[in-house]
């Protein structure tokens, strides 16, 4: 959960924002820049360890306030203004983490043994892929298990719009729905395949890339 400290508080107080409206906003916003899609109001009950009901204030509240803008006939369209982008922007130093990093002490051999070389390197996911425009997916399902993608893995995504054909991608289907797919356009639409013969493909005319896969992280 995202916390506040002092001087946070003062700097939104000339808008009379609240330390617990504040932690929303956050919330809010990094919630749809980690999954690229928008929070619901009982999954953001849960994140602020209350009951829906107190959410949905907090959420009416920062409407009144000008930072939050909804869909009353959808679940997923809470959305941040530009005033709470900038405001959310002054405060980024404040409870951004810094990125860590583990050693990288050289090679291993998946096939024949090679000679084991030490040399301490550090790497991140910064390192790897770079700050700049990158995100990450927990995977739920195995929808994609013949690119190796399983459930519970995590993929690293470049933000991007657009993608080439067949390549893995984070698609937004019908403005609610993040699926990982590889991607294909068709006639009439877009054509999103699985790689696990389980599963049928998604044809859809409602389709937003919100980023490509570049990278698979697993724990053993």
């Amino acid at each position: 959960m995202t916390s506040i400290n002092q001087s946070m508080v003062s700097k939104v107080e000339p808008i009379n924002l609240t330390p617990r409206q504040f932690q929303t906003l956050t919330l809010i916003e990094s919630y749809q820049r980690n999954r690229c899609y928008s929070i619901t109001v009982q999954e953001l009950a849960n994140l602020l360890g209350t009951s829906k009901t107190t959410a949905f204030g907090h959420i009416e509240g920062l409407k009144e306030k000008g930072l939050l803008t909804a869909n009353p006939g959808r679940a997923r369209s809470l959305s941040l203004t530009r005033k709470a982008q900038r405001l959310l922007e002054s405060h980024q130093d404040s409870f951004e983490p810094a990125g860590e990093s583990i050693p990288l002490l050289g090679r291993v051999a998946a096939g024949v043994p090679i000679e084991a070389i030490e040399n301490t390197e550090q790497i991140s996911l910064q390192s790897e892929f770079g700050s700049e425009d990158t995100f990450a997916l927990k995977v739920a399902g195995d929808s994609m298990t013949g690119d190796g993608i399983c459930d519970g893995d995590t993929v690293v995504c470049k933000r991007s719009q657009t993608a080439p054909i067949g390549k893995i991608v984070v698609a937004i289907v019908d403005n609610d729905n993040a699926t990982v797919k590889r991607f294909y356009t068709e006639n009439n639409g877009v054509r999103l395949e699985p790689s696990n013969p389980n599963y049928k493909p998604i044809y859809t005319q409602n389709c937003r890339i919100a980023g490509i896969v570049v990278g698979l992280m697993r724990k053993i």
